[in-house]
């Protein structure tokens, strides 16, 4: 399998990106097994949709998965199963024609409608009030969730600035297999920190590195984030 330009990221690296637990990650992109209590029988259950890395043995996530799955936990957070998720997801594919349906800005508008009539299928229909309201709707699909993201003509995310208001830092699955690098210089956030870790030095740092003072500032506070 070709990787190049899908970016690449370990499941803790997605997690850090994200705040998404590891656990759910795996979960929500692998799929999972459970035990039924009545006879002990063994049930498991599909991941959500055929991630991009799915057939190449490499235990990470890539770049549209990503940012599909930050859709995912807004739906989760206010209450919305799985099976219904992955119902939408499945809908909403078949009429956008496109794999990440979620991230796409059509689903700001056609995502409501969907969702309601997964909810129906599911046999959810105390959620029905929570979709049935464009207000109610988009208190889930919140303008935060697009923030920072570019899209290419056929509407599909080319890359994504996490960072609130900023531009410093980018997500571009065409560069450094998709790890966080800062904007001017394209050299990667883990990079330049582990620089001034080493040398506590930050003109020192820009210098090595030939990239502006700004971006190792950037590069910095972004490392430091993650940490947190």
């Amino acid at each position: 399998m070709d990787l190049t330009g899908i970016g690449l990221y370990t499941f803790q690296e997605a997690s850090k990106l994200t705040g998404i637990p590891a656990r759910d990650l795996r979960r929500w992109l692998n799929g999972y097994a459970y035990r039924r209590k009545a006879d002990c029988s063994t049930v498991p259950v599909r991941p959500l949709w055929e991630p991009e890395l799915s057939r190449a043995e490499i235990d990470g996530i890539s770049f549209h998965d990503l940012l599909e799955v930050r859709f995912v936990r807004a739906f989760r957070q206010h209450g919305l199963s799985l099976q219904t998720i992955r119902l939408a997801s499945e809908k909403a594919r078949q009429l956008f024609n496109l794999s990440y349906p979620f991230t796409s800005r059509r689903f700001q508008t056609d995502g409501r409608t969907i969702f309601a009539s997964a909810v129906r299928e599911t046999g959810e229909i105390d959620l029905l009030d929570l979709i049935k309201g464009q207000y109610a709707f988009e208190k889930i699909i919140e303008p935060s969730l697009y923030q920072g993201i570019d899209f290419a003509p056929d509407d599909t995310a080319l890359r994504w600035y996490p960072s609130a208001c900023s531009d410093a830092v980018v997500l571009d699955p065409k560069i450094a297999f998709g790890k966080p690098i800062v904007t001017e210089g394209q050299v990667r956030t883990s990079v330049l920190y582990a620089s001034f870790l080493a040398e506590n030095d930050r003109h020192f740092v820009a210098r090595m590195h030939e990239v502006p003072l700004s971006a190792v500032h950037a590069a910095i506070a972004f490392e430091e984030r993650l940490a947190a």
